[in-house]
């Protein structure tokens, strides 16, 4: 699947994009010799145009690191080469948990019956999964149309994890949306569906500095004592703080009620 939008997308057709298995290895080595490492992710590319082979090669050689927690795996195949998953891979993978797959749905027209079959699968053999969309000018920039895909995505077991701000892409400005436009599909979502429903709108900042959540902001005001807060209705609720409570005592009856009060007996 060639992406337009993908940030990696100017790698593909050059030697950039060649990777062997020598460098896979080194890979391997790498975290091995960095035991603070706790969590890989297997991106591409995709990982699942490999071999069974390879894939089992790879995720064995990982297992095999007694610091390394979870794997995670990134792949588009579930959406747009359904028939990739098959009975083989998934008992491959299943060997290796905790196992965790993202894959990348981006309008409720994606999910066939070729997919869904693809994601139970995987899910069956016990794999979380979870869905990354990126926010498309003119197709997937309002409230209704992921509304529909993040409820559907959840009846395939793909829990809706993040909408990305599309990045800076060359030849793909068209596709670039307001902030507002993302803000105002996760208020579209919160309170109309299922908190499961709701992901994280996040911008994968340029520079390297890593994924940014962005959310509406429910706080109306914030002091000492209280926080008033809109709800997706929009009206204003108080939640109050907890009052500090001080004593001062002269008589041991006094000390006796306020350390009593202190230990909450």
């Amino acid at each position: 699947m060639y992406c337009r939008f993908c940030t990696r997308k100017r790698k593909v057709g050059t030697e950039k994009l060649k990777i062997s298995m020598n460098q896979i290895f080194k890979g391997i080595e790498y975290i091995a010799n960095h035991p603070e490492v706790r969590d890989v992710i297997l991106s591409g590319g995709d990982p699942f145009l490999l071999s069974d082979q390879k894939i089992d090669f790879i995720l064995s050689h990982l297992r095999n690191i007694p610091h390394l927690e979870i794997i995670r795996i990134g792949t588009r195949t579930p959406c747009t080469l359904p028939q990739r998953i098959t009975e083989n891979l998934c008992n491959v993978l299943k060997k290796y948990h905790p196992l965790y797959i993202n894959t990348h749905f981006n309008h409720p027209m994606e999910i066939t019956p070729e997919a869904r079959n693809a994601c139970s699968m995987l899910a069956n053999a016990g794999i979380p999964l979870g869905n990354q969309s990126v926010l498309l000018k003119d197709v997937n920039d309002n409230p209704e149309t992921f509304k529909e895909l993040n409820q559907k995505l959840l009846t395939m077991r793909v829990k809706p994890y993040y909408i990305f701000q599309t990045d800076y892409i060359q030849g793909s400005n068209h596709f670039r949306t307001p902030i507002e436009t993302g803000l105002n599909i996760i208020e579209g979502l919160r309170g109309h569906t299922s908190g499961l429903a709701v992901p994280h709108f996040v911008i994968d900042v340029p520079g390297g500095g890593g994924k940014i959540a962005i959310i509406p902001n429910p706080i109306v005001e914030l002091t000492k004592e209280h926080i008033l807060l809109k709800n997706f209705r929009g009206d204003i609720h108080e939640y109050k703080f907890p009052v500090q409570v001080e004593f001062t005592t002269s008589t041991p009856l006094e000390v006796t009620i306020a350390e009593k009060v202190l230990n909450n007996t």
